[in-house]
């Protein structure tokens, strides 16, 4: 990875720590800023990608996916939501 490419995800990363921290629901806020601040820096390129898709996602979907309440879509069945579901906020 070149350094302009290192800095644009870094960038990215950043920008989805901020958006999980602002979802719009108390609960996902903590769920998923938690999460991003944890996660985030350390994924791959692939799993920020997933992580993105992830936050497209209407809130009560992905509160009930990672809860288990309902079946993960093939789309978002990844090792991010693997991660997300064992994810454990204080």
């Amino acid at each position: 990875m070149t350094d302009s490419s290192e800095a644009t995800l870094d960038t990215r990363r950043k920008r989805l720590i901020f958006r999980s921290w602002h979802r719009g629901t108390k609960e996902m806020d903590l769920l998923m800023g938690s999460f991003a601040e944890k996660h985030l820096p350390v994924l791959s390129e692939a799993d920020v990608d997933a992580y993105e898709r992830l936050l497209f996602e209407q809130d009560p979907d992905v509160y009930d996916w990672i809860l288990g309440r309902l079946p993960v879509p093939a789309e978002h069945d990844t090792p991010v939501m693997t991660l997300l579901q064992g994810h454990r906020y204080a």
